[in-house]
């Protein structure tokens, strides 16, 4: 960490890193919105502005829960991807999106894929944190599942309900 620790306690040092509005919200659409570039990840639904994407960026990676290379596909831009270290958050958002579902206002819409890891556990959380290892590290996963991915079933989940939402809404 390149600032002066306020305390040892292991709270407190996660907080510092990773306690500000904007970085759970960049690694969550990393995550689970499949969000690689800098212009991906500019379309959060929470309307982050560039200069302060660019700056959680950079902390990130200066933190190593990132890493930067250049797109093969194009040669201006640069795509970023988790690291282990930002992998094992993944029940970590687990546990604050179901925590948000019992006792927040939330959307069914943006809610759902919360519900359903809540509902899956620690062993849908590992197959979910494997999937990410081989997209984002390169590592085979150590078994092969049968039947769609975990990321597939949260967005087919997510899908059903914008889909059921907007034909109620007409």
């Amino acid at each position: 960490m390149t600032t002066p620790q306020r305390s040892g306690c292991p709270i407190n040092l996660t907080l510092e890193v990773l306690g500000d509005k904007w970085s759970l919200l960049i690694l969550r659409d990393m995550m689970f919105g499949n969000r690689r570039h800098f212009r991906e990840l500019l379309r959060s639904q929470e309307g982050i502005s560039s200069n302060i994407l660019a700056d959680r960026l950079k902390m990130l990676l200066d933190e190593g829960l990132l890493t930067r290379a250049d797109d093969p596909s194009h040669k201006q831009k640069a795509i970023y991807s988790l690291t282990e270290k930002s992998i094992e958050l993944l029940p970590v958002f687990a546990q604050i999106g179901a925590w948000g579902t019992k006792h927040l206002p939330v959307s069914e819409e943006l809610s759902i894929r919360a519900k359903l890891l809540a509902e899956g556990g620690p062993a849908m959380w590992e197959d979910f944190m494997e999937e990410l290892r081989e997209a984002h590290l390169g590592i085979p996963p150590k078994r092969r599942r049968q039947g769609p991915k975990v990321r597939e079933r949260l967005q087919e989940a997510y899908e059903e309900v914008r889909a059921k939402n907007a034909s109620e809404a007409l």
